[in-house]
């Protein structure tokens, strides 16, 4: 199976939306994590959202209310609609996978649970 690829990502006013894309899913017929993290200037990477295959979301507590996460499962697109963007979503946004349940996303080791990752597009929120 190919590779992990984002897309979507590009330049947008405050107040502005973006929806990215992710296609790629490496278990597209079992059990699984979709996930998407991000990473912005001086910071570690963190969870954004993450999906189980059976269709439980998980959500990180400050983006909930203005991020939502979908997947399309005709085509394995994770889908990432980002509304009111602030300068604070300025990233590069990755998606991620694992063959396994219970998706973490805001535990401490969550970026290590996943075992295929895309290679992140930016996002630039403009003040």
């Amino acid at each position: 199976q190919g590779p992990l690829v984002e897309s979507g990502g590009g330049s947008v006013q405050t107040g502005g939306s973006l929806k990215l894309s992710c296609d790629g899913s490496r278990y597209p017929n079992s059990r699984y994590c979709l996930a998407w993290f991000r990473r912005a200037p001086g910071k570690e990477r963190l969870g954004v959202a993450s999906m189980d295959s059976d269709g439980y979301i998980r959500m990180r507590d400050s983006l909930r209310g203005r991020f939502t996460l979908s997947k399309e499962r005709a085509n394995n697109t994770l889908y990432l609609q980002m509304n009111n963007l602030q300068p604070d979503d300025t990233a590069m946004y990755y998606c991620a996978d694992r063959d396994q349940l219970n998706c973490p996303l805001q535990s401490a080791n969550a970026e290590a649970y996943y075992q295929f990752w895309g290679q992140g597009i930016h996002v630039t929120v403009t003040a």
